[in-house]
């Protein structure tokens, strides 16, 4: 394996670049200004499982990740050799501006088997996977925010960590501004690789 292509590889099995990676890619879909269903349109309104397959779709377009880029039930991206992601939105407010009701629970119910993504972390560690594990939420704000995320995000950290006992590595955030949507005019990906216990 040449040098380059080594370098490569190193650079997608980072978490940080990854993460620039998937914002980037969430910004090309709001470019697109394709609709998602009967929403205004943006990236802001795509559902999880839209959304994560319009992601792979760009990412295997990469030259360093081409065909590697696969959805999946469980995990819902697989990243060959690299990394198995999970993935959660969150939005404080629906297409209408209207503000969603339990929009924070997709995150922080504490509970082993459910949809958040602390059941999202407890999965991960149970997959007998050679790829490295993380979880991503995709937030999405008004620009400034009227409801910020940053209380959502530590609570996540806090009940994952000190509830849950789930080994979180460092915080990642990529945050983009102007996307199209007069409500989701801001997104930012965090993620956190999930360590094993």
């Amino acid at each position: 394996m040449s040098f380059l292509i080594i370098r490569v590889l190193t650079l997608s099995a980072d978490l940080q670049h990854l993460t620039c990676e998937i914002a980037d890619a969430l910004v090309t879909i709001d470019r697109s200004k394709i609709p998602f269903k009967h929403f205004k349109p943006g990236v802001g309104p795509y559902g999880e499982p839209q959304l994560i397959k319009d992601v792979s779709k760009i990412l295997n377009s990469k030259k360093d990740l081409k065909g590697l880029v696969i959805t999946k039930r469980t995990p819902d991206l697989l990243i060959k050799g690299l990394w198995a992601l999970e993935f959660k939105i969150a939005r404080p407010f629906g297409d209408n501006g209207i503000q969603a009701e339990s929009w924070s629970v997709n995150l922080l119910h504490p509970y082993e088997g459910n949809v958040s993504s602390i059941g999202d972390c407890v999965k991960l560690l149970k997959l007998n996977l050679p790829e490295k594990k993380a979880v991503i939420v995709i937030g999405y704000e008004h620009e400034p925010p009227e409801i910020s995320l940053k209380p959502l995000i530590e609570s996540f950290e806090i009940i994952s960590t000190k509830v849950m006992h789930i080994t979180l590595g460092a915080r990642i955030e990529e945050n983009r501004k102007g996307l199209i949507h007069p409500i989701h005019q801001q997104l930012t990906v965090f993620a956190w690789e999930v360590l094993t216990n």
